[in-house]
């Protein structure tokens, strides 16, 4: 029988498998494969993002617009605010990162270079800083 999970405990997963997903995002800048960095510097801040929204007691988070995330948890934490000049640029790195036909042209391995890589991963830790203080308060 499926046993509910706490707020507390379904936003610890949501939040552990965000900053592994900043630590394989800092992984994969190290080896060059800075498109995959940066799409996994996206989905860190995306699930860290879900993590507070579970711990407030969303029982289901659905989307992957970190933008439109940082809005759900501003509108519960004004604090926050802040987050939402990361969200759209974050946003960027989701599709054309991964498809082909998300770019005019090229592979997006051949389109992102270090700097996407290191702007996409600092945005990404600001969104981890600041949610995980929400999440141990």
């Amino acid at each position: 029988m499926y046993m509910r999970r706490t707020p507390s405990d379904e936003a610890s997963r949501w939040f552990l498998q965000a900053q592994r997903d900043l630590d394989d995002a800092r992984y994969s800048a190290a080896g060059e494969r800075f498109n995959l960095a940066c799409f996994l510097a996206q989905q860190s801040a995306e699930k860290a993002l879900k993590a507070l929204l579970y711990y407030e007691g969303a029982e289901a988070v659905w989307g992957h617009s970190v933008a439109e995330l940082c809005q759900d948890v501003i509108a519960i934490h004004r604090d926050l605010a802040p987050l939402a000049t990361i969200g759209g640029p974050l946003d960027k790195y989701c599709i054309p990162t991964r498809y082909p036909n998300g770019l005019p042209g090229g592979i997006p391995s051949d389109a992102f270079v270090s700097a996407d890589a290191q702007m996409a991963i600092s945005m990404a830790e600001q969104v981890l800083d600041t949610i995980s203080s929400k999440l141990t308060s």
